[in-house]
Order: C-alpha cells, then sequence, then structure tokens
C-alpha cells in the first residue's frame, strides 16, 4: 500500500520544549538531568536493593553479589569496573562514549557512596525488588533523557554486541542474564527471583519515563464518503489526518483510508463522529506509544 500525504489545517499543538537544542543551558540542563537520574538510582540502590541483596543485573548487581561475598565496597567495585569499561569504550567505539558516559560512570558510584549510610527502606525483599525497580528505571530514564549513560553495562552490551554479531537488546539481555545468574548459584536461588521481578520493573519503568504512560491511538478510516468525512476530522475534531491509497483485495478497486491520530480522551468523540458521518465505515482503532510532530510531543 502507497500513501501521499493531505495537507490540513494545523490541529493543536503542545508546548515547545523548555530549551530549545541549540539554546547554550541546554548542555547545562542535560548534565544535570544525568546527575539527578544517577542520584535517584543510587538512592533505590542504597534504600532498597543493597539491604535485601537484589542482584537485578548491571555493575550495580555485580557489586552486590561481590560484597556479599568478599564484603567489598559496593561503590568501589562500581568505580574498578565502570572506569576501565569506560576507556574500553572509547578505544573501541570512539567517541559516542564521550563526556556525557564519563560524568554517569563516575557520578553513579560517586552517589552510590555518598547515601551509603542513609537507613534501609524495608526489609521484605517483594517490594525492595518492585520499588528498586522502580527508583532505578526512573533514574536511567532520566539519565537518557540528558542523553547520558551510567556506562557499566551498556559498555559491555555493546562488547558483546559487537564481537559476537547478536542484536543489541538481546545483548542487555545475556549481559543482565548472567549477573542474576550468579547472583542465583553464589547467594541463593531466591534472590536471583527477585532480581528477575525488580529487572521486569526497571524495564516497565523506563519505558514509562522515555516514552509516557499514556497511549495515543492511530485509527484507519475506510468510508465510501471520504470527501465528507475529511471534512469532520478537520472540523469537527480538529485533527489533522493523511490519505492512504489502498485497493480492495477482492475487489480490486481503489480505495482511500484516511489514517487519524488522536489521543486517548477524543476517541470516542472520533467513533461518535464516524458513526454520525457513515454508521457503515469500517474503522481500526489501536495503540501505538509515541507520536513526534505537529499536534503531538515536540521532538526533544
Amino acid at each position: 500500500m502507497s500513501s501521499s500525504s493531505f495537507t490540513a489545517s494545523k490541529p493543536r499543538r503542545r508546548g515547545a520544549p523548555l530549551l530549545a537544542h541549540n539554546h547554550p543551558l541546554r548542555n547545562v540542563l542535560e548534565y544535570g538531568l544525568i546527575l539527578l537520574g544517577a542520584f535517584i538510582m543510587a538512592l533505590s540502590f542504597n534504600y532498597l536493593l543493597l539491604p535485601n541483596k537484589i542482584a537485578s543485573g548491571g555493575i550495580s548487581g555485580l557489586s552486590i553479589i561481590l560484597q556479599n561475598q568478599f564484603g567489598w565496597n559496593p561503590a568501589i567495585t562500581q568505580y574498578a569496573f565502570n572506569i576501565p569499561l569506560f576507556i574500553v569504550g572509547i578505544v573501541l567505539f570512539g567517541r559516542q562514549y564521550g563526556i556525557r558516559a564519563l560524568v554517569g560512570s563516575i557520578a553513579l558510584p560517586t552517589f552510590v557512596y555518598l547515601t551509603s549510610s542513609i537507613p534501609v527502606g524495608t526489609s521484605n525483599p517483594l517490594l525492595a525488588s518492585i520499588f528498586g525497580g522502580i527508583g532505578i528505571g526512573i533514574g536511567l530514564g532520566i539519565v537518557f533523557r540528558g542523553r547520558g549513560s551510567t556506562g557499566g553495562n551498556a559498555i559491555t552490551a555493546q562488547i558483546v554486541h559487537t564481537f559476537l554479531g547478536i542484536s543489541l537488546p538481546l545483548s542487555v539481555a545475556v549481559c543482565d542474564g548472567i549477573i542474576i545468574l550468579l547472583a542465583g548459584f553464589l547467594m541463593s536461588f531466591e534472590s536471583a527471583m527477585y532480581a528477575l521481578i525488580g529487572l521486569f520493573v526497571m524495564s516497565k519503568t523506563l519505558d514509562a519515563v522515555q516514552i509516557g504512560l499514556g497511549y495515543t491511538k492511530v485509527a484507519f478510516i475506510i468510508t465510501d464518503d471520504t470527501d465528507k468525512m475529511t471534512d469532520a476530522v478537520l472540523h469537527d475534531l480538529n485533527r489533522g489526518l493523511t490519505k492512504l491509497h489502498g485497493e480492495g483485495g477482492y475487489t480490486g478497486e481503489g480505495r482511500t483510508v484516511l489514517m487519524i491520530v488522536v489521543g486517548q480522551t477524543e476517541v470516542y468523540k472520533l467513533k461518535a463522529l464516524v458513526r454520525s458521518v457513515d454508521p457503515s465505515a469500517f474503522v481500526i482503532i489501536s495503540n501505538t506509544n509515541e507520536v513526534l510532530g505537529e499536534g503531538f510531543k515536540i521532538h526533544s
């Protein structure tokens, strides 16, 4: 199916980003986000994960295992792995592991050290794995919004991806999986199970921070009264649309498919509008995680 754009009246527009990409304070904001995210991760680590021995992947998880086995300070362990891995990343992959990755690689263990004396949040490992995963996910998402990295496992996964030829998401899963397996063998399998819960919660929270909690809807409408439906969407719903040119599989006749993106709160209004224009219209409505551009989220 081929497509062509349909120029519509301008839909509603969300606010512009706090700082434009070329703003002189943009870098300050991004470094601030990296530091804030690393601080939240360190609090979650010391407040919930470390006291309950939940090694849910990454160098942080490895530092929990090594502390349990040998009594090593987790912050020192993280320094000991993060800095060499950062250097390896620079040598192998060049400038993509630049100053932001260095800041994150140093900030996280530094904050882990500085917050090591905070009281324990809970002795319930299930609560610790859930809320610790939420905290780590929020912190890591903020770091990513600052275009940064906390080093460690991210670089290890990139090395595995490069030299073994497996996909990057699978490389991350393999690296985290190895650490969780180590936790199972060296501490307890119960600890490994809680670590899996923490890792799952962290990944879902990270998605929510990067993409958002809400789901935008995309609707495809096939109607015999295309012009009237187009006019209703543009003026009654106040949304733009795109006309896709398709062909019936059985009849071979050319058909126009209207593609419209709406917010969750507009779905009922769209369905009522379609029903009022053409009750026999064929409509498909599905979730889409993120929409960038005019009328929706500004590119950031």
